[in-house]
């Protein structure tokens, strides 16, 4: 039994507390949870421990190994430096939601089980979505309600897999799984969406540039990331991983290029840069794996990095379009020498983090010899490059001067910055720092001739093309749909639809079953046999020839016209006996059914 309690919980219970400290002792306290979490996390043995007994089953709320210690290490990082950036905020609401979504991410990073896994994961969404509705704009409104509405549906997806899954192998372990049953899909379709695959990725793009500028930092280090996680440790070596983490990372790097607003365009990047992960997961082999679990590490350090540069413009400036801003570099020369510093990291230029862990993923599909996947993961590291590493600093710091003039920063910002900065820089320069960390038995040297000559090649071909097309590059000032496009109009559909086809049937039904049913049985309850009589007369009109229809048609007028009067409603005492009877011949028959 492990005695250290599990560090999700630490931020999830330590987010309760947040609303009773004010000032300076509630930048404190934020500060410290990432710190006790980490010392609980360092303090678990390896193996499986707090184990709750749930209707037979068993919960494991920490199984530790070297592939959750490399993610539990990466969030708590993260989470230090996004607190440490959002301390200026007044308010508490971001604070509890950001500790409560860290938590939830930790705690799925060390589930053991599929319910604990399935709970911290819809506790991930929530808290994230708070993060976007705390903006407080219509844009960002809109956006979280899209974003819930996605991820309650992967969430659907991935308990019915859970369910089947665990109906079909009688137990709730979570491990590596084949492909092999409608569950073990619907668990796959769940993490792929939280992995932002296309086409399930348009509400990464569509969310995160209407974030809170704090939120949003949070928001790029975690979701993904944990579904990063759940792939290597539940489908390693699923093939069809290798074809969609490809699609992923060439995907990004196109809709980049339509992208006007900074956030936006950084958003998309996200969506590439987990391409190559999950494009690792894929391939299977020890490189590969390593490889998805290193780029995620640096990934959360250096997109960090970019988001809170743009987040710092944004803050400083109100403004995140980059045919908004120009000239800032005058102004805001930390910001833009601390954003540089992410851009050469997930450009992967050589002595940044980038370069040792992006180059692990290519080199592993080079050594399995898939031709087309290497050729598709290099072209789309060059599309980083172009857009993450010269379009977005060149327009937003240089380019025609826009005459916005802003100061640098809060301080926590550009500390938070640092941080972020010093990692990335540390794990280029001395790659050994994480490759210790990582999960998986396998060698690999950067730092060789080739890799350098070859990466500094396409790097420089790249910067050549920028300034050769830069006129080209600067961005409209329209917003570019993805395929949220059709949830967006398929919404407008689906609404038109239940408000006005459905509505009139409804009211129809309704009419029919309210008003209807219940005046005509009224009305032939006043003379049941008049009302036989009646339908026998129009039955038999359907039959007989024309000549005497005239005649019927005149029976039924005056039978109407008389109704309810008594149209033969006398009959003989025997034919109510026999009648009595067969009704009491069915009933005994139906309960002697009934019974036996």
């Amino acid at each position: 039994m492990i005695n250290a309690i599990p560090p999700g919980l630490v931020f999830i219970f330590g987010a309760f507390l947040i609303p009773l400290f004010k000032g300076r002792l509630r930048q404190a306290y934020v500060l410290l949870l990432p710190v006790l979490a980490a010392y609980c996390m360092i303090s678990m043995p390896e193996g499986s421990g707090y184990i709750i007994n749930f209707l037979g089953y068993e919960l494991v709320l920490s199984r530790v190994d070297k592939l959750s210690m490399v993610f539990g290490y990466v969030f708590v990082i993260a989470a230090f430096i996004g607190f440490m950036y959002a301390i200026h905020l007044k308010e508490c609401d971001q604070h509890v939601a950001a500790a409560l979504y860290v938590g939830s991410s930790m705690g799925v990073t060390f589930a053991g089980d599929y319910i604990t896994l399935f709970i911290f994961w819809e506790i991930m969404a929530l808290s994230s979505t708070y993060l976007i509705w705390a903006r407080k704009t219509q844009a960002s409104h809109d956006a979280g309600f899209r974003y819930l509405l996605v991820h309650i549906f992967g969430g659907l997806c991935l308990l019915m897999g859970i369910i089947l899954h665990v109906a079909k192998t009688g137990s709730i372990t979570f491990t590596s799984m084949e492909l092999s049953g409608l569950g073990t899909y619907l668990i796959l379709i769940g993490f792929i969406l939280n992995a932002a695959v296309p086409p399930f990725s348009a509400w990464l793009s569509d969310a995160y540039p209407e974030a809170t500028i704090t939120g949003a930092i949070f928001m790029s280090a975690f979701t993904t990331k944990t579904a990063v996680y759940v792939l290597i440790r539940g489908f390693p070596g699923t093939d069809i991983l290798i074809w969609m983490g490809a699609i992923m990372a060439f995907y990004g790097v196109i809709f980049a290029v339509l992208a006007n607003d900074i956030r936006r365009l950084l958003a998309y990047h996200i969506i590439s840069q987990v391409g190559y992960m999950v494009a690792g997961v894929g391939m299977g082999t020890a490189l590969a794996l390593n490889g998805a679990a290193s780029h995620a590490f640096a990934h959360i350090l250096y997109k960090g990095l970019l988001f809170m540069g743009a987040g710092a413009v944004l803050h400083m400036t109100g403004k995140s379009k980059l045919t908004e801003l120009g000239g800032l570099y005058k102004t805001m020369p930390i910001t833009l020498t601390l954003y540089m510093i992410g851009g050469l990291s997930i450009s992967a230029f050589p002595l940044f983090s980038g370069f040792v862990s992006k180059s692990m993923i290519v080199t592993a599909a080079a050594e399995e010899h898939l031709t087309w996947i290497w050729l598709i993961l290099s072209v789309s590291s060059a599309g980083t490059f172009l857009h993450t590493g010269l379009k977005l600093p060149w327009f937003t710091f240089f380019g025609k001067d826009s005459g916005v003039r802003a100061e640098e920063p809060p301080v926590n910002m550009l500390i938070a910055m640092g941080i972020g900065s010093f990692l990335c820089i540390l794990i280029g320069v001395y790659p050994d720092s994480l490759y210790t960390l990582l999960p998986f038995d396998a060698t690999y040297a950067p730092y060789t001739p080739e890799h350098i000559v070859w990466t500094l090649q396409i790097l420089l071909f790249t910067g050549l093309g920028f300034f050769l097309l830069l006129k080209h590059l600067g961005g409209e000032p329209y917003i570019s749909m993805d395929t949220d496009w059709f949830y967006r109009k398929g919404a407008r559909v689906f609404m038109w639809f239940i408000s006005n086809p459905m509505a009139q049937l409804s009211t129809k039904v309704n009419s029919i079953v309210f008003d209807i049913i219940p005046s005509s049985l009224i009305w032939a309850a006043k003379n049941p046999y008049a009302v036989m009589k009646i339908a026998s007369d129009m039955v038999l009109l359907q039959f007989t020839s024309q000549e005497k229809r005239v005649e019927i048609e005149r029976r039924i007028k005056n039978e109407k016209d008389m109704y309810p009067g008594t149209i033969n409603i006398y009959r003989p005492v025997g034919l109510t006996v026999l009648l009595i009877t067969l009704f009491l011949m069915a009933y005994l028959l139906v309960y002697y059914l009934n019974s036996g």
